[in-house]
């Protein structure tokens, strides 16, 4: 039998349950054979977690290879080759700025934020219920008054 154990050890990564052979890999699946077993492993595609950030899993294996079992299939958001990896290290002298020393801040480079040197990716969901009222259903519309169209340029036609 061909599975995986337990499928993460860290959030997100994907271990094998026991070695075999990858015969087709992808962005959604990966799947290995082994024993006379087939077993197919979905991988996660951009989803949301309870967090609002963002779940999504890259194969590491290469098609074609033999696994052994324990061998990571694939990477989450946070791990690299199955070991935690959250950012990068930055180096920062606390210190205060033109005399202001009341605050408890920490000054970076601008080029920390500019050059999308420490970014997150977050997924929001909204929902909007439509009631039914005595003269009908409610409308959702685009049309929002008082505004330019310059300020309406980025909502869906509906």
């Amino acid at each position: 039998w061909l599975g995986t154990s337990s499928g993460f050890r860290f959030r997100g990564s994907c271990y094998s349950g026991t070695r075999g052979k990858d015969i087709y890999t992808d962005t959604d699946k990966i799947v290995l054979s082994g024993n006379g077993d087939t077993l197919s492993i979905p991988l996660v595609m951009y989803q949301r977690s309870n967090k609002n950030t963002c779940m999504h899993q890259k194969s590491q294996v290469p098609q074609g290879r033999c696994i052994k079992k324990g061998q990571i299939l694939a990477d989450g958001a946070a791990t690299v080759g199955g070991e935690l990896a959250l950012g990068k290290n930055l180096l920062v002298a606390y210190m205060p700025w033109e005399g202001y020393n009341s605050e408890d801040a920490v000054l970076i480079n601008e080029r920390l934020v500019y050059g999308a040197i420490y970014t997150s990716f977050q997924i929001w969901k909204y929902e909007i219920q439509v009631c039914v009222t005595n003269e009908g259903p409610e409308r959702v519309t685009n049309k929002i008054p008082h505004l330019e169209a310059h300020e309406l340029r980025n909502l869906d036609k509906n």
